[in-house]
C-alpha cells in the first residue's frame, strides 16, 4: 500500500528529526525522565486537552486535583464546537456514572472522539483505564498506539521524555501478553530512543528486522535513526531497502533522497525526490519535495 504523507506528517517528522538529533548529542542523564508513575498518570490527564479548552479530561474527573499550571500545546486540529460539545458532554456522564460498566462504554467513547479530533494521549488516557479493568493484548495495544501517536507529534524535549516513557510502559505490557508483537517492539524501540538507552531501542528494531527482514516500519525508524545520528550512508542503505521492498512509500522515498542528497548523489537524490512527488497529491508533501529539489541545483 503507497504510504501517503499529509504536509502536517512531514512537518512532525522535521521537527522530530530535530528534537531527537538533540537527544543523541545529550549526556544520558539529562535525557533520563524524572517522573514517577503517579506523576506521569496525573500529567497525562492534566494535558491530555492541548487546546485548552472544554473537550478536556479534567483532572477533577481523572484524580480528584484541580489543573496546576498546566501548559496545554497547540492543538493537532482544531476542535469544532459541535464536536467540543460532545466531548464535553461525555466528560460529565464519565465523571458521574457509578456503573463501572457503563463508564467502560464512556470511556471507549471518549477514547474514539478523542482519536477523532487528534488529541491522541487523551485517547490514550481512556483506552488505558479500559485496558486496566479488562486487560489482555490487544486493549493494551490500544492505548499504547494512542499514547504513540501522542509522542510522535511531541515538540520539546520534555514531552517526548513524557510520553515515551508512558508508551515504553504501555508496549512492555503489550510484549508481555505476545512477544512476537512486532508492531509493539518496533514502537517500543523508537520510544526508547526518548529514554536514556537509545541503544536498547535500536537493538528492538534490530530484532524486529531479524525476524521480518521486509518490515516497513522497522526499515524506516531504523533510517531516521540513522540520519539523526549522521550515519548517512546506513540511511541511504536502510531507505533503499525500504523503497525495495515497497517502492509506492512516498516517505521512504522522500528520505532516500534526504540521505542521498547528504552523501552528495544529487541526481539519485533528484529521481528520489521525483518519485515521492509523483506518490502523493498532498500540497505541503509535494512543497517539502520541491525545496528539497531547489537544494540541488
Amino acid at each position: 500500500m503507497a504510504s501517503r504523507p499529509s504536509s502536517h506528517q512531514l512537518l512532525v517528522l522535521a521537527v522530530a528529526l530535530a528534537l531527537v538529533a538533540g537527544l543523541f548529542l545529550l549526556p544520558k542523564g539529562i535525557v533520563k525522565p524524572k517522573e514517577g508513575k503517579a506523576e506521569l498518570s496525573k500529567d497525562a490527564a492534566r494535558t491530555a486537552n492541548r487546546d485548552n479548552g472544554a473537550a478536556a479530561p479534567s483532572t477533577a474527573s481523572v484524580d480528584g486535583a484541580a489543573p496546576t499550571g498546566a501548559t496545554p500545546e497547540q492543538p493537532h486540529m482544531a476542535i469544532a464546537p459541535e464536536q467540543r460539545r460532545e466531548i464535553g458532554a461525555l466528560l460529565a456522564k464519565y465523571t458521574a456514572e457509578p456503573d463501572p460498566a457503563a463508564k467502560l462504554r464512556l470511556a471507549s467513547d471518549l477514547a474514539g472522539k478523542y482519536r477523532a479530533v487528534e488529541k491522541f494521549d487523551s485517547a490514550g488516557y481512556y483506552f488505558e483505564q479500559i485496558a486496566v479493568a479488562r486487560p489482555g493484548e490487544q486493549a493494551w495495544q490500544r492505548a499504547a498506539d494512542a499514547y504513540y501517536e501522542a509522542f510522535s507529534f511531541a515538540t520539546t524535549e520534555e514531552r517526548a521524555k513524557l510520553l515515551g516513557a508512558k508508551t515504553k510502559e504501555l508496549y512492555e505490557r503489550v510484549l508481555k501478553n505476545n512477544p512476537d508483537n512486532l508492531k509493539a517492539k518496533t514502537n517500543l524501540g523508537m520510544a526508547l530512543m526518548a529514554g536514556d538507552n537509545p541503544v536498547a531501542g535500536v537493538t528492538l528494531l534490530r530484532e524486529v528486522l531479524a525476524a521480518d527482514p521486509k518490515n516497513e516500519e522497522a526499515l524506516y525508524n531504523l533510517g531516521v535513526l540513522s540520519l539523526r545520528s549522521n550515519q548517512n550512508d546506513k540511511a541511504v542503505e536502510r531507505f533503499r531497502e525500504l523503497t525495495l521492498v515497497n517502492p509506492e512509500n512516498a516517505n521512504g522515498q522522500f528520505y532516500l533522497g534526504v540521505s542521498l542528497a547528504l552523501t552528495g548523489a544529487k541526481e539519485d537524490a533528484r529521481k528520489a525526490f521525483t518519485k515521492a512527488k509523483s506518490l502523493s497529491t498532498d500540497p505541503g508533501f509535494t512543497a517539502s519535495v520541491d525545496e528539497q529539489l531547489q537544494k540541488l541545483n
